[in-house]
């Protein structure tokens, strides 16, 4: 099957099963998710959604973090796990946000690169969810799920974002994503997964 066409297909089949493709993140501003994310890391999303209204309310904006004690920061995120190392990560990029972004998320990849613990699937989620960028975030979800369906057999991820920009149609890649999230924690899971009530099964390549 052309991969253009399997990918037209998947994209109609997960819009049908899940209807509503939100980031499972909680936030109210551009900088709150690329902590929020960062925070995510090795770290389940609900685990993150407790912790992040305690940070923010403490924190609201990038001038504040940027002026935070990274100890304190530590303490309010510590349940998130790694806790010292995204501390650190998330107090450096507010301080780069405000000396050299005027307190602004930047709107393109190669800036949002240069953030202090930001890499392409923080970068790409920011971009499409934000700021309504075509983006392909690949996550652990989008990877396995992807290689099931036969749109590539490897693990990189830079060459999965690739391949994928490649064959989604632009406007909808961004909630494809998302659904592929949906999709993999209620049926596509890493184990065990529910072939039988799976709505992308006949065109996925583990069941031929």
């Amino acid at each position: 099957m052309d991969l253009k066409f399997k990918a037209k297909k998947a994209v109609e089949i997960l819009e049908k099963e899940y209807p509503e493709a939100v980031c499972s993140l909680r936030y109210d501003a551009p900088f709150q998710l690329l902590v929020a994310t960062r925070l995510a890391a090795q770290c389940t999303d609900a685990r993150v959604n407790i912790v992040t209204p305690v940070l923010f309310e403490k924190y609201p904006d990038i001038s504040s973090m940027a002026d935070a004690d990274v100890c304190d920061i530590e303490e309010c995120i510590k349940s998130c796990g790694l806790y010292k190392t995204k501390a650190r990560d998330i107090k450096l990029c507010a301080e780069m946000l405000r000396d050299s972004f005027d307190c602004s998320v930047p709107e393109n990849m190669e800036d949002l690169l240069k953030l202090p613990g930001i890499g392409r699937k923080t970068a790409n989620l920011v971009l499409g969810d934000v700021f309504g960028k075509s983006a392909v975030v690949v996550d652990t979800h989008c990877i396995r799920i992807t290689k099931r369906l036969g749109f590539h057999n490897i693990k990189d991820a830079v060459k999965i974002e690739k391949i994928l920009k490649d064959v989604l149609p632009a406007d909808k890649s961004n909630d494809f994503c998302h659904r592929l999230v949906l999709h993999g924690r209620a049926v596509c899971t890493a184990r065990n997964p529910k072939c039988d009530n799976c709505g992308l099964r006949d065109i996925c390549d583990k069941n031929i």
